[in-house]
């Protein structure tokens, strides 16, 4: 491969407004929520045909038609995303199932549930680094993701989740399987990259009913490369337990813009990624020939994020993979985290000189460290970056037509700072 792409965008002063978000100085990361879903009690009105759009849509505009003002305003508004983005792109998230058991041992990880009459398992492998406990952990889907050398050296436990015992790929979408589709039906029309999800949140019921002697409830992270990077920037969206999330080479259906992916040569098409697997939920068909339809787009499912620590490594040497996609969502994702006062948790990467596939690369190893160090081990320093490869930049000023506001917080103080449509 050519190196020309080494080398870190050349940013005018304009573009280094949008490829860095503005932060103070960072001593202490944001801890995760207590909850899956603190909006649950949100109401979300029913939505008709969304209007075409070829932008980016404006994160902060509600459903009824007002702006948010106020950082407590985002909680629904992520409701609001998070209801947008079921219906059109992934399929239903349940809650929380009737019954969730299992067991947390130095090796393994056991999950059962029952709901609705139907009950379903499957396991995990467990590695713990040196030292004694408990640990964070990391949980690696199909042993593909972030470095997990570089996770257990950081005195971080790595989770081995085979998502396939979850939803299993190669199926038709009336006749999906797995852990998932046994409790909620064959003909389910949720995705697997959601039911992949809700099996990371059965997981983290487990280490939470485990009483923390070998894991850390509430210090868990999430990766996964290529497919399993798409399974994990869902996994991190629509559950806020999760403190760290780490998707590598997402490529399209991960953080990659739905509507930047057309006009983009050589990235996988919308349908491509719909028919290869049913990895998207079944509602998104009629999106794949017009994605300006869409309601939502992957810059606010990276606002469901927000605030927590969130990590995306990209690669931009294949073209299949959208990188120049990824970085127009992530610069707008920025933007939600800059509007809440966390400009310095989210890091985006893909000035890399290897482009091997879900290669170990050598430039995301301090990156690495420092996001496990702040968001799991509750140490260290730092404030997020944004190195984006010069051939792969995309241009935020070119996708929105919205402004980011200044949100007021508790006590009238006000948090990020706005900026205009360029």
């Amino acid at each position: 491969m050519a190196t020309a792409l080494a080398g870190a965008v050349a940013l005018t002063c304009a573009t280094l407004q949008e490829a860095r978000p503005a932060t103070g100085a960072v001593t202490a990361a944001p801890a995760a929520h207590g909850v899956e879903d603190d909006g649950a009690d949100c109401p979300v009105p029913a939505t008709g045909q969304a209007p075409s759009r070829p932008l980016l849509p404006d994160p902060f505009l509600k459903l009824d038609g007002t702006r948010v003002t106020s950082a407590s305003d985002w909680r629904c508004r992520r409701a609001e995303i998070r209801e947008l983005a079921e219906r059109s792109l992934y399929g239903q998230k349940p809650p929380k199932p009737a019954s969730v058991t299992g067991t947390v041992s130095a090796t393994t990880i056991t999950v059962n549930v029952s709901d609705q009459g139907r009950s379903a398992g499957f396991s995990a492998r467990v590695e713990l680094p040196g030292g004694s406990g408990p640990f964070p952990a990391v949980i690696v889907y199909g042993g593909l993701g972030a470095d997990t050398s570089t996770i257990k050296a950081s005195g971080v436990a790595v989770i081995s989740y085979d998502p396939y015992t979850v939803g299993k790929e190669g199926t038709a979408r009336g006749s999906k399987q797995g852990a998932f589709y046994t409790v909620y039906g064959s003909s389910s029309p949720t995705g697997l990259l959601m039911a992949w999800s809700w099996g990371v949140s059965r997981i983290i019921d487990v280490i939470e009913q485990s009483g923390g002697t070998i894991l850390k409830a509430g210090a868990t992270g999430v990766t996964g490369c290529s497919r399993f990077g798409k399974g994990a920037f869902v996994a991190g969206a629509f559950d806020q337990r999760i403190a760290l999330t780490m998707p590598v080479e997402s490529g399209t259906g991960g953080v990659p813009a739905y509507r930047g992916i057309p006009q983009e040569s050589g990235a996988q098409p919308l349908s491509s990624a719909y028919s290869e697997q049913p990895w998207l939920g079944d509602a998104f068909g009629p999106y794949t020939g017009n994605p300006a339809t869409l309601p939502v787009d992957t810059h606010e499912i990276i606002g469901m994020v927000a605030p927590r620590g969130l990590f995306i490594m990209e690669n931009p040497y294949v073209d299949w993979l959208g990188a120049r996609s990824g970085s127009v969502a992530a610069l707008g994702g920025a933007e939600i985290y800059k509007a809440l006062g966390a400009g310095g948790d989210i890091t985006y990467w893909s000035d890399v000189r290897d482009g091997t596939h879900c290669a170990v690369r050598p430039e995301w190893k301090t990156p690495l460290q420092q996001n496990l160090s702040r968001f799991l081990l509750n140490s260290g320093s730092g404030s997020g970056v944004f190195r984006i490869a010069s051939g792969k930049a995309g241009s935020l000023a070119q996708w929105r037509d919205w402004q980011t506001p200044v949100l007021t917080r508790a006590g009238g103080t006000r948090s990020g700072a706005g900026t205009g449509t360029g």
